[in-house]
């Protein structure tokens, strides 16, 4: 060990931690490298050829960047980080598939108190696994160690993705028309937003992530920790198998679920979706009621067991529900596109400086 190092781990950062640890997540992620990705793993930057832009007739690159939130807290408390690495990939590249575009390639960053080499890997093997099961290459990275700022067993995660798509393949709000069906693609639970209030409603409730919960129906943050779904693979797939069919999608993150949709709408038209349509799962009942509230108020906060819209057209409805439930994600018509004069009630109208369509949800969830 030089001496630099030495004075270095007597400020608190371990460098050979650093090295043991991309040592033993090598093989994950290079499991998510194929013939287009240059120079392996632990280089200074990591390289794509992007050779294959030369089919695109106008290629666009698209570009995400996010964390997980509040969510790692729960990782931490239960010493589980196994599921992280996959909420911060579906975060991040299903951000992409919106637009219609590929992702191809992803890099990450952990900030942690003090490097666990084992801990650090786990972590980056579930973003590597995610990005394999998406098409997506895990490049680069980068393990920081901050002692002073963050307590030893405290890390954050976030991470970037690029990806392309054909200009004239593009998905939004200008190829969305009346009559245009809205078909809701299932959450595996909470996905990574909303953290905040779960965690107030469970310090309400006396409840800690150690702890079992017969309401929950297990130990409690294992339940809280289920990864996010993963929805870019099935669909690119759609999206092959169906031409033109697809005008929208929508990530159902931050912001709730009318704020969202309405993002991918045009302006002046108006969605009402059918609550009657889908039941929330259990989870977010449970919390529901842990907080003494409705489900109707952390519509704005949570996603209430729908991940993804689809705003196709109406005579490929049927068959986008069939192609996404044979690929595992159960889906449904939630509500129909249109446009001019609306009831007046209160609506959502865009999100995140986007002036799309206007949504609101009306009638009472199924049992």
């Amino acid at each position: 060990m030089t001496a630099n190092t030495s004075s270095y781990a007597r400020a608190g950062v371990d460098t050979e931690a650093g090295d043991l640890a991309v040592e033993l997540m090598k093989a994950a992620v290079s499991r998510t490298h194929g013939p287009e990705v240059f120079g392996g793993v632990g280089g200074f930057a990591g390289m794509v050829d992007v050779s294959f832009l030369k089919s695109y007739d106008r290629p666009l690159l698209a570009t995400s960047t996010d964390g997980v939130g509040t969510k790692v807290a729960i990782a931490q408390a239960i010493d589980k980080h196994d599921t992280i690495g996959q909420d911060l990939v579906g975060m991040v590249v299903d951000d992409i598939i919106v637009v219609g575009a590929k992702p191809y390639f992803m890099t990450d960053y952990i900030a942690c108190g003090k490097v666990v080499p084992e801990r650090i890997a786990e972590i980056v093997r579930g973003i590597a696994e995610a990005c394999e099961a998406t098409g997506t290459a895990l490049v680069g990275g980068e393990t920081a160690e901050h002692p002073g700022l963050l307590g030893p067993d405290d890390y954050d995660v976030a991470g970037a993705a690029v990806g392309a798509v054909d200009a004239a393949d593009l998905l939004g709000p200008e190829r969305v028309r009346e009559g245009d069906v809205v078909v809701a693609l299932a959450s595996s639970g909470l996905h990574s937003n909303g953290f905040s209030l779960v965690r107030h409603i469970l310090r309400e409730r006396g409840l800690a992530f150690t702890d079992r919960s017969d309401e929950l129906g297990g130990l409690v943050g294992e339940v809280l920790l289920e990864p996010t779904r993963l929805y870019t693979s099935p669909l690119l797939a759609l999206l092959a198998a169906q031409p033109g069919a697809v005008h929208s999608l929508s990530h159902v993150t931050g912001g709730g679920i009318a704020a969202n949709l309405a993002r991918v709408l045009p302006k002046g038209s108006w969605v009402e979706l059918e609550r009657s349509t889908w039941s929330p799962p259990a989870v977010f009942r449970t919390l529901s009621d842990f907080a003494g509230s409705t489900l109707e108020s952390s519509e704005g906060t949570w996603n209430l067991g729908i991940g993804m819209f689809a705003v196709v057209s109406a005579d490929a409805a049927a068959a986008t529900i069939a192609e996404l439930e044979a690929d595992g994600i159960p889906s449904w018509v939630a509500g129909t596109v249109s446009l001019g004069a609306r009831p007046d009630a209160d609506w959502s109208q865009g999100a995140k400086g986007v002036d799309g369509g206007a949504v609101r949800l009306t009638g009472r969830y199924a049992d």
